[in-house]
């Protein structure tokens, strides 16, 4: 896993990024689909007449089909796509709350989601987020790390399977987002989410409750580059959850890491 280029990312989204994934992806979604991306915030590369921009969130809440969307990737070369979880009764609405650092803000639902980090769990070898922090190294992970996140990604569904029908895994390029498409949670409010996370975390999962509670509207986009390590987001069978293994599994490795 290594950062990838600018002309990497252009090829990526040129070539490979699949607009009918994206579209199945968000199927039976009615309201207005806010995008986001990060340029360079992490990697420090960004292409040259952005790169004053290249730290910052850029909404995308203007464009005339998907197809335009993927125009603007390919503009934007970026680092990491996003989209918003809330859902806004139309595109007034969503270019009103879309522009501020909000969650749910006043959209009137957010899908539920749960994110799965390898670096928030203690490694025996590289000690705990913040030894990794100390050493400049919060975004790094090695594989006993990645592979404690796939487990318990796999230990979460099973236990919110119990509760709800509608589950989706996706590997995100580092760890696991839990996405949770039961109408019922959509309308959740701040509290009842937080009841939920919080008695996760008595069972023993680790996570950060800023997600799932809806303080942070915008999640990766499936099928989208995640440049900070060079591989592509992908929704998960069931049948792979434990098994499944970034390294190997070509789906996640775009073809410039093929040649």
């Amino acid at each position: 896993m290594r950062i990838a280029s600018l002309s990497e990312r252009k090829e990526f989204y040129s070539r490979e990024f699949s607009l009918a994934k994206m579209r199945d992806w968000f199927r039976g979604w009615h309201s207005p689909i806010v995008f986001a991306v990060i340029i360079g915030r992490h990697t420090n590369i960004a292409p040259r007449k952005y790169l004053r921009e290249r730290a910052r969130t850029i909404v995308i809440d203007d464009y005339e089909g998907l197809s335009e969307l993927k125009d603007y990737l390919i503009d934007f070369r970026p680092e990491s796509v996003y989209y918003d979880r809330n859902l806004y009764k139309d595109w007034d609405q969503a270019r009103r709350v879309g522009n501020k650092r909000t969650g749910l803000g006043r959209a009137f639902g957010q899908e539920l989601v749960f994110d799965i980090d390898p670096e928030n769990f203690t490694c025996p070898i590289h000690g705990t987020l913040e030894d990794k922090m100390r050493k400049h190294q919060g975004l790094s992970f090695c594989r006993l790390e990645f592979q404690l996140a796939r487990q318990e990604a796999v230990q979460l569904v099973e236990i919110l399977s119990r509760r709800f029908r509608q589950i989706n895994l996706v590997y995100s390029g580092r760890g696991f987002h839990i996405h949770i498409t039961d109408e019922e949670t959509i309308s959740w409010n701040r509290k009842k989410r937080l009841a939920l996370v919080r008695s996760l975390t008595k069972k023993g999962f680790v996570m950060d409750e800023w997600v799932p509670a809806g303080g942070m509207r915008l999640i990766r986009l499936p099928h989208s580059l995640n440049g900070l390590v060079g591989r592509v987001a992908i929704p998960l069978p069931k049948t792979e959850f434990g098994v499944f293994d970034p390294i190997t599994d070509e789906r996640t490795r775009p073809k410039f890491l093929l040649r």
